[in-house]
């Protein structure tokens, strides 16, 4: 895993590029391949990191 997912961890803030309708989720975990997401209007998402790389979101804004 490369780029930004590769840095994630639980806890920190991200969106999903491809759906912004979810809204920002929080990190639940992070395992190889496999980025846990709790979106506040899609619930828990797996996310494959190889196909999708998250947008970190910075908490302060």
């Amino acid at each position: 895993m490369s780029g930004i997912n590769a840095i994630l961890q639980p806890g920190m803030l991200v969106r999903h590029p491809a759906r912004p309708d979810w809204g920002v989720g929080q990190v639940q975990s992070n395992i190889g391949e496999r980025i846990t997401v709790m979106f506040p209007d899609a619930g828990k998402v797996v996310v494959d990191g190889s196909r999708v790389t998250l947008e970190l979101v910075d908490a302060s804004t």
